[in-house]
């Protein structure tokens, strides 16, 4: 008897990171958007050009350090009921 082993497809989250500088708060925040696979890893990673209108992130993660790119940040901060996470 020859039985396939059914293959899962992975969950997809999406992530909005906010990438702000807390010594200059008037400044306005970088958004990038994250997709990432259960584990953690980053599968895609997309920079928007203006603040998302609509909450359809399943997190919200928040950097206040100054930095320009996902890449340079060490550490972030997960804000819960953001505005733009999605209602569960």
């Amino acid at each position: 008897m020859d039985m396939k082993k059914k293959t899962e497809t992975p969950a997809v989250r999406r992530v909005l990171v906010i990438l702000t500088n807390r010594f200059t708060p008037l400044k306005p925040g970088v958004y990038v958007e994250v997709e990432c696979n259960s584990k953690g890893d980053i599968l895609a990673e997309k920079t928007l050009k203006t603040e998302p209108k609509e909450a359809v992130y399943d997190e919200v993660w928040i950097n206040d350090e100054g930095k320009k790119s996902l890449s340079d940040c060490t550490s972030f901060k997960r804000v819960y009921r953001h505005k733009l996470e999605r209602k569960k």
